[in-house]
């Protein structure tokens, strides 16, 4: 397993921070990036403890990063996951960079389809995650329903989104020895930069 991650270019979280920093992450996409941290290194944590070979820091670092470039597209038609990734990668974390550009759709495949992936991880943590709150699937496509389904190729899509995310967790959850809801134990919990 070692040798699967050997050589890999991975920030640390202060390194995470500082370019957080940099970037000018507004607070309330730093703490989402927060709990999106503690939701996956949670399930990369349980998944390694299942057996599953995973890359914790890289986990880590692609949740701390993956708004890493939110701020500067709001109000813009720019796609944060590619300006985020484009981000990363000038700072030379490949492998980050497309934890950050796929962590609101999935794209490779991976290879082996019953394999799990650190930006599998990342992308499912970032779905349970609204705002700054722990939720469910169900409450977090309602949410981007209410504010993005404006039209019928935009339902779709977030349908399609949806059914992805739902068969993901299947996926994760089917190794681990906890539920979805109990993820939402984690709203409790104080978090720290």
């Amino acid at each position: 397993m070692a040798e699967k991650f050997q050589g890999l270019a991975v920030p640390s979280r202060s390194e995470c921070l500082a370019l957080m920093d940099r970037y000018d992450m507004l607070a309330n996409i730093r703490e989402h990036s927060l709990l999106v941290t503690a939701v996956a290194l949670k399930l990369g944590t349980s998944l390694m403890e299942a057996g599953i070979p995973l890359h914790l820091p890289l986990i880590e670092a692609g949740a701390l990063l993956h708004d890493i470039g939110k701020t500067a597209c709001l109000g813009t038609s720019r796609n944060h996951a590619e300006w985020g990734a484009q981000i990363v990668t000038t700072a030379g974390y490949l492998e980050v960079a497309d934890l950050v550009r796929e962590h609101i759709i999935v794209v490779s495949d991976g290879g082996d389809p019953a394999a799990i992936r650190e930006t599998e991880i990342v992308n499912y943590a970032d779905k349970r995650v609204l705002h700054t709150q722990v939720v469910t699937l169900a409450v977090r496509f309602a949410d981007l329903k209410e504010r993005y389904a404006a039209s019928e190729e935009a339902r779709r899509r977030l349908a399609t989104l949806e059914e992805k995310a739902r068969g993901l967790e299947s996926k994760l959850f089917f190794h681990l020895d906890f539920t979805p809801f109990d993820l939402l134990h984690l709203n409790h919990n104080r978090r720290e930069p």
